[in-house]
């Protein structure tokens, strides 16, 4: 079986001072296999979870094969008919497959990964190639792109996001219509423009679509959440196949499309490099939504074109005749050579409508600030909730009994514990601390009734105030100690 050793064969120059260079050398093996034969080189990169055979419907279509050339079963020129002289390429991601599973999620962000894809290619002894990628391995070729401009022929984004928030799965608040296979000109592009900011929510069966999606504890538990989320059986059986993604790899690849980030100098790179790209999308994508895919497209601007199409997150199983039109149509423009105004069909920027432009961008960047700003204060309030349960379980064990009015300052405290033997522990615990000032404070215990009775004195309020917190948080680690250790405590 084909293997690629990460880190041994690689461009020395894309190492050099970089402090990921140790994790690509750790061992990494990576699983891939070559389809067809010709002077056109493609480099298929999957997304999360997925293998090389999710590609099958690519594969076939760009080099007339699914037979691997390392069947040895295979004989003659068989590799030399079809397809129009194209060898294509597909690996499984670290992480998936038969390829090396690290540990930690450390080892896995998108800029790791881009260089397991550049490892491959100097593997391979490919000086240029086109670069697609679907889902996380989209954003995986956009960080290839960035990082080796000079080495990418044409780059394909199928069902891409920008990574972070952006990958919550959400659905339309009102549904898309179809308007069918075809590549959009720049009338429907700018319509659909306009549409780019509407409102999205997360809904109940997307909740639930991504709760059962964490739970799966076997390849038909995910496979069943898979075809929730429009993909096909096709594709569900290719992922059972080739059994369950361990924990850690799951955990590493999800964390790499958490902490996915373009930075606008990487967006530059691919701008300026002079290769065209095709951002192919479903409008149906429950996964990465496709107003996302537009903003992407829009960025990469003039050297992009926008393709969508009626399906989900694995359009490329569910539209694959369009798909492979619109990749073979990508090598094509980037072997005549066309120039970035015939190739796009987004609006252009430089136009009149410049003032409309500036608004719907501005537009644009405040719904993401807002968007932002939905995820944080949906955080602040999980942690508010958190508080104030604990809150009030811990005055359900604090009543203040009476306070005596003297020339002293005093309180007395009763704490119910519900048997004897847990409210020694705590007065063993609590007896161990001292008061720092014996002359100005005095605290007094005794244990009854399953009842920790405590009374403080003191000769001015604020040593009592001081000493009564002091005595509360460790009361309150006692407690929660016991809550959590104890026996025969009903809480």
């Amino acid at each position: 079986m084909p293997y690629c050793e990460v880190g041994r064969d690689q461009n020395v120059a894309v190492l050099v001072n970089d402090d990921d260079a140790a994790k690509l050398n750790s061992r990494i093996r990576l699983f891939y296999r070559t389809y067809g034969c010709g002077p056109t080189k493609v480099l298929l990169i999957i997304g999360l979870a997925g293998t090389h055979d999710s590609w099958g419907p690519q594969i076939k279509g760009l080099t007339g094969t699914d037979r691997p050339n390392d069947d040895e079963t295979m004989t003659g020129d068989w590799n030399k008919s079809g397809g129009g002289g194209i060898e294509v390429c597909a690996f499984d991601n670290r992480g998936m497959g038969r390829s090396s599973v690290p540990m930690k999620n450390s080892d896995y962000t998108t800029k790791i990964m881009a260089k397991d894809s550049i490892a491959l290619l100097d593997h391979l002894g490919w000086k240029k190639a086109h670069v697609f990628g679907h889902s996380m391995g989209a954003m995986i070729a956009c960080k290839v792109a960035a990082m080796v401009p000079d080495r990418v022929l044409s780059l394909a984004l199928l069902n891409v996001t920008g990574g972070g928030f952006e990958c919550f799965p959400r659905v339309q608040n009102r549904p898309t219509q179809y308007q069918g296979p075809a590549l959009l000109d720049r009338q429907s592009v700018n319509k659909e423009h306009d549409e780019e900011n509407e409102e999205t929510k997360l809904d109940r069966k997307t909740l639930s679509i991504a709760i059962r999606f964490l739970r799966a504890k076997t390849p038909e538990q995910r496979a069943a959440v898979d075809l929730d989320t429009h993909y096909t059986k096709e594709y569900v059986k290719g992922i059972s196949a080739s059994g369950m993604q361990s924990n850690s790899g799951f955990d590493g690849q999800v964390h790499a499309c958490w902490k996915h980030k373009m930075a606008q100098t990487e967006i530059e790179q691919i701008r300026t490099a002079g290769f065209p790209v095709s951002v192919i999308h479903g409008r149906d994508d429950v996964i990465a939504q496709i107003c996302y895919a537009r903003r992407l497209a829009e960025k990469l601007h003039p050297v992009a074109r926008m393709v969508e199409l009626h399906g989900g997150h694995l359009v490329s199983h569910e539209r694959p005749q369009e798909v492979n039109q619109a990749l073979i149509e990508l090598i094509k423009a980037s072997e005549s050579k066309i120039s970035p105004n015939d190739w796009t069909n987004l609006p252009n920027k430089n136009s009149g409508m410049s003032f409309g432009r500036t608004s719907t961008e501005q537009r644009s960047y405040m719904i993401k600030i807002l968007e932002k700003l939905q995820f944080c204060l949906l955080y602040l309030f999980g942690l508010f909730v958190m508080a104030f349960q604990n809150s009030r379980r811990l005055l359900q064990y604090l009543k203040p009994v009476r306070v005596r009015a003297s020339l002293t300052q005093s309180y007395d405290l009763e704490v119910d514990f519900e048997s004897d033997e847990n409210a020694s522990i705590v007065y063993a615990a609590l007896a161990v601390d001292k008061e720092l000032q014996p002359d100005k404070v005095k605290r007094q215990m005794s244990v009854a009734n399953g009842k920790l009775s405590v009374h403080f004195e003191a000769v001015e309020a604020r040593f009592l105030r001081a000493s009564f917190s002091a005595f509360v948080d460790v009361l309150t680690l006692a407690t929660k100690t016991i809550e959590q250790f104890g026996q025969g405590m009903k809480l």
